[in-house]
């Protein structure tokens, strides 16, 4: 089975709350970039809707299965399948009572999760140079970051 390498992350600007996803796809030896912004957001928005907007344009791209391999450096969103199991019994409910955070975001990546089981997340440095290793993650940063410059410096 051959594996698929997807690149993620997020970026916000927490006083304007406008944001910026990217994802960097190896698929076959096609190098697929995605790319947007959001408003009224966070950074750990962000970080998921990355990860989702990516697995969601595989699920389009490929008629096999397939490994993906999720690299992303938010522990926040690599954790998460190992959290299914406890946020479903909680009915994504905090100690306090309260709805978990972008419990929107967390549900729908789970059932991706769940109707794909061949995704695996690993947990890589943030902003690590590309020397140092194979880690495409820092370009996913920069492409996050400069769309909120841009919007930033545009508006």
């Amino acid at each position: 089975m051959s594996t698929v390498e997807i690149y993620t992350d997020g970026s916000c600007n927490t006083i304007s709350k406008t944001g910026g996803w990217a994802a960097i796809i190896f698929l076959d030896d096609e190098k697929i970039i995605l790319k947007g912004i959001e408003f009224n957001t966070s950074h750990n928005r962000m970080e998921l809707i990355a990860v989702i907007e990516s697995l969601q344009s595989i699920e389009k791209l490929i008629n096999s299965q397939k490994l993906l391999n999720v690299y992303s450096d938010s522990q926040y969103v690599t954790r998460i399948p190992e959290r299914i199991e406890k946020l479903r019994s909680n009915h994504f409910l905090t100690a306090s009572g309260k709805t978990v955070r972008n419990a929107d975001l967390i549900e729908k990546l789970i059932h991706i999760i769940e109707a794909n089981k061949n995704i695996k997340f690993i947990k890589v440095k943030a902003h690590q140079k590309k020397n140092e290793s194979d880690n495409y993650n820092r370009e996913a940063d920069k492409i996050s970051r400069k769309i909120v410059r841009n919007y930033m410096n545009n508006s």
